[in-house]
């Protein structure tokens, strides 16, 4: 299953924004992207897909979840980006190790699995400014495309 198949079937394939869809997005996001000037679409959850050129020749998918999580003392926005797709099930164990070591290299977020694909989950508080969001989107864009291009050495994600 490719990249697009596999976030269709976990519905996480951006559908562009409509009044149906707008409804559950959430207007703090929509208006700090709107502040930066950043482009995106709303897909079918309310998060807001985006992508970030990385260079002339490279750009990164990253999703911005409406939803937020929340602790007894916390509230968390989650940031995800795809960086590796496997053929199987499972990651190899290489990936799967290298992975873990990004991930405690890293100043924001960590990898989890979905499926079939490694994604860059990062959390920042969800009242955070837009300059905040921002940034964490140009980390973990950046993060994830570093994964993809050493991994893969594709620009498919």
């Amino acid at each position: 299953m490719n990249l697009r198949a596999a976030c269709l079937a976990a519905a996480c394939f951006a559908l562009p924004a409509t009044a149906a869809f707008a409804a559950d997005a959430d207007p703090v996001v929509k208006a700090q992207l709107e502040s930066k000037g950043t482009p995106f679409t709303i897909d079918e959850d309310g998060d807001f897909q985006i992508t970030v050129r990385i260079s002339d020749e490279r750009t990164q998918l990253v999703w911005v979840r409406s939803a937020v999580e929340q602790t007894d003392q916390m509230r968390v926005r989650e940031i995800w980006s795809p960086g590796y797709q496997s053929e199987g099930a499972a990651f190899p164990a290489a990936i799967a190790n290298d992975l873990l070591e990004r991930s405690n290299m890293l100043k924001l977020g960590s990898w989890v699995k979905q499926d079939q694909v490694a994604m860059l989950v990062t959390k920042i508080p969800a009242d955070a400014s837009a300059s905040q969001l921002d940034e964490a989107i140009d980390l973990t864009a950046s993060a994830a495309d570093e994964v993809e291009l050493d991994l893969t050495g594709k620009d498919d994600l």
